[in-house]
């Protein structure tokens, strides 16, 4: 069948959507770095800097060393200690960032998002939240089928930093 030229276009996933303005927003960012960052020479380093830059939109309450709540998963009375990006929102930025660049052009070997340099600030991140929350970091298991789940048993305690985009 002929295509009458007046199709409608495919509305991006919530997914692509979101990986579209991430990739938006860090290209913005490095143009706006004195002097501007051209994409070709962007480095880990930036990819860091972007990282802390936005803690300051972060609205994950992350209590310091010496704060009497530090360690306490529910505190009960307000504090001062700074709000920060959530370990699992930086991971899923840089999950789309990462597909973004490459999707865009940039090399695998090249890719700033997928260093080890990266890597090794998000599980500083994850870390240091969870002992400031006073909640372990459990890795999570591959889950298994359904039908060999122990019970239908709801293990809540994974799904905080989980993303479903469909």
């Amino acid at each position: 069948m002929e295509s009458s030229g007046s199709e409608t276009p495919v509305t991006p996933s919530r997914y692509e959507s979101q990986k579209r303005r991430d990739w938006n927003t860090f290209g913005q960012y490095l143009k706006n770095q004195r002097p501007p960052v051209p994409m070709s020479h962007c480095s880990c380093n930036h990819v860091l800097d972007f990282l802390r830059y936005l803690d300051q939109f972060g609205k994950t309450k992350v209590h310091v060393f010496g704060c009497m709540f530090y360690g306490q998963p529910e505190p009960p009375a307000p504090c001062t200690c700074p709000l920060r990006q959530a370990w699992g929102s930086l991971d899923a930025l840089i999950g789309r960032l990462r597909a973004a660049y490459e999707e865009n052009g940039g090399s695998p070997e090249t890719n700033p998002f997928a260093t080890g340099a990266i890597r090794v600030y998000l599980r500083e991140v994850r870390e240091c939240q969870a002992k400031a929350r006073g909640i372990p970091y459990k890795k999570k298991k591959n889950k298994k089928p359904a039908t060999e789940m122990s019970g239908g048993r709801d293990d809540s305690s994974s799904s905080s930093s989980s993303f479903n985009f469909s």
